[in-house]
């Protein structure tokens, strides 16, 4: 794959985009939390547990101005809201599979050396 070139480290960078996506510690648990299907606010806050409803809210305001999910807004009494991955936010979910060998293979090395344990 070739990308067109870029200078180090401009600020236009599509890596930087990407780094953006997983710099963010709830988007990241959100579009995996949203994998099989769309979901009410209440479900993803209990799937995810830790995350407050502020936090929640704040994270998918941004999801949704940057196309990764969409809100559906269903007209009954009271009001139910869902919201689900668009093709964008879906795609996310190869690179977080690749996260996931990855912490898979080398998790235990990467957590004792931040603990500060020899391994040798």
């Amino acid at each position: 794959m070739t990308f067109p070139p870029y200078g180090d480290f401009v600020a236009d960078c599509p890596a930087r985009l990407g780094m953006d996506l997983f710099g963010n510690s709830w988007l990241a648990v959100i579009v995996y939390a949203l994998r099989n299907g769309p979901m009410r606010p209440g479900e993803l806050r209990e799937t995810i547990g830790g995350i407050s409803q502020k936090m929640l809210t704040q994270t998918l305001r941004r999801m949704q101005a940057m196309r990764l999910v969409q809100r559906h807004r269903y007209a009954e009494a009271p009001p139910r809201v869902e919201y689900e991955l668009t093709a964008a936010g879906r795609d996310l979910l190869g690179p977080l599979y690749a996260l996931g060998e990855w912490v898979r293979e080398h998790g235990e090395s990467v957590s004792a050396g931040l603990a500060g344990l020899d391994e040798e």
